[in-house]
């Protein structure tokens, strides 16, 4: 499947994070927007991340706020294993979709078909930005035909959505199954933001784990 594999090279995100490696991740140790708990939540999180490259077995979910290190470590994942010579298909989701509806263009070169199967079969999918895409039927439906093989096919999968996302209920029934998933909340602020804002007061507390409650269902 050698064309695949320069398919997914063409329209995969990887080489706009090609410093994203585990050995630029700031831990920001002397950060003063950060607690001791946030510190030690930030550090698992990188631990729990260098497991998985190393190993990639079952789903890894990742969810924080925007701009909290999400992406950072997913890239770092799917780099590590392009050193392994395993690459991983990195691909932020509002891109999938429009890279999936190309192969209905009268000049595309290759059939829907063909295409969906190549990402769904994906040794390794890293999926980023989980719930910023648009929820039209056909994106939906899409999408958890693709996370309906992986669930059954037990194919390793890393996901990374914004804690306060909305996802499709039947998305949500994989993602959430602790057999396969393993969620994790990175509840350090914005690198790029929150770090430089002014206190808005106090913040509801959560837990450092990920769980359910991170992630909001949608009613459809």
């Amino acid at each position: 499947r050698g064309s695949s594999v320069a398919e997914h090279a063409e329209f995969s995100s990887l080489a706009l994070h090609a410093e994203q490696r585990f050995e630029s991740f700031d831990l920001r140790d002397h950060d003063p927007a950060l607690n001791a708990a946030q510190r030690t939540n930030l550090k698992r999180a990188m631990r729990m991340a260098q497991d998985y490259a190393r190993d990639p077995q079952g789903w890894l979910v990742l969810t924080g706020g925007f701009g909290c290190g999400k992406t950072h470590l997913a890239a770092a994942i799917a780099n590590h294993r392009a050193e392994q010579g395993n690459p991983a298909l990195f691909v932020v989701v509002p891109d999938l979709l429009d890279y999936l509806r190309a192969a209905f263009a009268p000049n595309s070169t290759v059939t829907f078909d063909r295409r969906f199967d190549d990402v769904r079969r994906a040794p390794l999918l890293i999926l980023d930005d989980l719930g910023t895409h648009s929820a039209t039927p056909w994106a939906e439906e899409k999408l958890f035909q693709i996370f309906d093989y992986r669930y059954n096919a037990r194919l390793p999968t890393v996901v990374t959505a914004n804690r306060d996302g909305t996802l499709d209920p039947r998305l949500a029934t994989r993602l959430f199954d602790m057999s396969r998933s393993h969620w994790y909340e990175i509840t350090a602020p914005s690198y790029r933001i929150e770090r430089h804002a002014p206190d808005k007061g106090p913040r509801r507390r959560r837990s450092s784990r990920g769980s359910e409650r991170g992630l909001g269902v949608s009613g459809r």
